[in-house]
C-alpha cells in the first residue's frame, strides 16, 4: 500500500528527541466504501527502540504509553473528533470525543480496525484499515481533518524515554489533541498536504 505519489513526514517534538528514528512516514487515504486507510513506515536504529512484538489482536487501553501510531479524525468546523491508537503488536484502541479531551462516552468504538506490521533490519511497516463503523458519520462528501502521530519508545536509555512524532506540534509540550495538529485535509478524493 505505499504508492509513491503521496507521503507525509512525521516531525520529532523538540523537547523530546528520538536519535534512533531517522524518519516515520505515512500514507493516509479514504476508501471507497468510506473507511480510512493508513501506512505507517519507520527507519531507523530498530534494535535501539522498544517494539511491542506479536499478540492476540483486541481493544486495550494506554497504547501510547509504549510504541504506537496513532489517527485523528475530525470535520472542519465541528469540536467533536475521534482517536486511534494502533500498537505493533496488534493491539488497538479507539475513542470519540465532543471536544478537546472530552470524551463522548455515548460513543463506544468496539469495530475491530484491520491491522498488517512488518519488522525488518532498519524498518517497522504497520498497515491500517479503519472501518466506517469506526469513523464520524459523516455525508460522503465532507473533507476530514486528521492528525497523524507516533509515540516512540527508545530501550536504550534508563528512563525509558519517549519520543513524539506529528505532523505538527502547534504547542511548547507534545499534544497530538490539539487541533492545530489536524494538519492533513483529506477530501473523498483523496489527500491534500
Amino acid at each position: 500500500m505505499w504508492p509513491t505519489d503521496f507521503t507525509q513526514f512525521l516531525t520529532c517534538h523538540p523537547a523530546t528527541p528520538g536519535p534512533a528514528v531517522r524518519t516515520i512516514e505515512v500514507h493516509a487515504e479514504r476508501t471507497a466504501g468510506g473507511g480510512l486507510e493508513l501506512a505507517y513506515r519507520l527507519r531507523g536504529d530498530i534494535a535501539r527502540l522498544r517494539i511491542p512484538g506479536p499478540q492476540q489482536p483486541g481493544h486495550s487501553d494506554g497504547l501510547w504509553e509504549h510504541t504506537c501510531f496513532e489517527a485523528f479524525v475530525a470535520v472542519a468546523g465541528e469540536p467533536a473528533y475521534h482517536e486511534f491508537n494502533f500498537s505493533p503488536s496488534g493491539a488497538w484502541a479507539a475513542y470519540a470525543f465532543a471536544g478537546y479531551r472530552r470524551r463522548d462516552d455515548r460513543r463506544t468504538l468496539l469495530a475491530a480496525p484491520e491491522l498488517a506490521a512488518r519488522l525488518s533490519a532498519g524498518r517497522f511497516e504497520l498497515e491500517v484499515l479503519i472501518p466506517t463503523s469506526l469513523l464520524p458519520a459523516l455525508p460522503v462528501a465532507v473533507t476530514w481533518q486528521i492528525g497523524l502521530c507516533a509515540v516512540i519508545e527508545a530501550a536504550d536509555l534508563v528512563d525509558g524515554r519517549h519520543s513524539y512524532w506529528a505532523l505538527r506540534h502547534p504547542v511548547a509540550l507534545p499534544d497530538f489533541h490539539h487541533r492545530g495538529g489536524f494538519a492533513l485535509e483529506l477530501p473523498p478524493s483523496g489527500p491534500v498536504a
